[in-house]
């Protein structure tokens, strides 16, 4: 595979069962480092999901290759910082990009595709599309897994916070932010 096989769309409501199974696919493959398989399972119940508001507003993608589903991810301008439909406690109220940052969503890739450039891609596209909406700086709750890739594309992280979970467990994630200094690479 290479970057030239992969197309990057608008995910639709019709792509939510396919979504949901790659983020299980992804946590349980992904996170099987960093997480124990009950927390994976505990997150799977809110903490990690599909916000269906993101898809309303057109701010949520799915990365393909050859018409497969390869990984997802998003953005928002909208105060909710992560967690699918599932949890209780979201905030649609929009942002105002002059003084809040964007918020980077929800990025899962398929095991089998892993460490060759997809999630770069989307989150290249999704600080692209938050830019033209205005937006110069951007946060997101990072996985364990995922830091890497987030510390790699020049974000800075802040100290670990400890999710509860439903299953009466904690997951551990990462806040991590970026300003926008006019580098980036396309």
């Amino acid at each position: 595979m290479t970057l030239e096989d992969l197309s990057i769309r608008c995910a639709t409501l019709a792509d939510v069962p396919a979504i949901e199974s790659l983020i299980a696919v992804s946590a349980h493959g992904l996170g099987a480092g960093d997480y124990t398989r009950a927390q994976i399972e505990g997150a799977l119940r809110g903490a990690f999901g599909v916000d269906t508001q993101l898809l309303e507003d057109r701010s949520y993608f799915v990365a393909e290759i050859g018409g497969q589903l390869a990984g997802c991810g998003g953005w928002s301008f909208r105060r909710t910082l992560f967690g699918g439909d599932a949890r209780p406690d979201r905030d649609p109220q929009p942002l105002d990009p002059r003084t809040d940052p964007a918020k980077i969503r929800a990025f899962f890739v398929h095991p089998a595709h892993a460490r060759r450039g997809i999630g770069a891609a989307l989150l290249e596209h999704c600080e692209a599309e938050a830019r033209a909406r205005g937006f110069s700086r951007f946060e997101l709750m990072a996985t364990l897994p995922g830091v890497r890739l987030y510390r790699a594309r020049g974000y800075l992280p802040g100290e670990p916070v400890h999710w509860p979970l439903p299953n009466g467990l904690t997951i551990e994630f990462v806040p991590m932010s970026k300003e926008d200094r006019g580098w980036h690479t396309s």
